[in-house]
């Protein structure tokens, strides 16, 4: 069984910087693709931010020039650096990872903008 591990969630000023990490283990061997999303109460899981494991990337158009999506395949991590948060980014962020058709989710990290 495979688990996703976030961390770095917590509360921040607006425009200030928080960066997300997320550990998998277990079963895992190689995750294809990995992505954060996002979620406030009652609203959907929306995607904000993909990465290949060719490292190809892409972001929801709010995060585009303030957020960056990395990984590190061999430790099956992925990374989010958030810039220059906004109030509207606060949001549990969850980490996802697929391998050979199967998808996993982690429990999320909470991430509070506010002065």
């Amino acid at each position: 069984q495979v688990q996703l591990v976030e961390s770095g969630g917590g509360l921040v000023q607006p425009g200030g910087s928080l960066r997300l990490s997320c550990s998998a283990s277990g079963s895992i061997s190689s995750a294809h693709t990995m992505a954060w999303y996002r979620q406030t109460p009652g609203d959907q899981r929306e995607l904000v931010a993909i990465i290949s494991r060719g490292g190809a990337t892409k972001y929801a158009d709010s995060v585009k020039g303030r957020f960056t999506i990395s990984r590190d395949n061999a430790k099956n991590t992925v990374y989010l650096q958030m810039n220059s948060l906004k109030p509207e980014d606060a949001a549990v962020y969850y980490c996802y990872a697929v391998q050979w058709g199967i998808d996993y989710w982690g429990k999320g990290t909470l991430v509070t903008v506010s002065s």
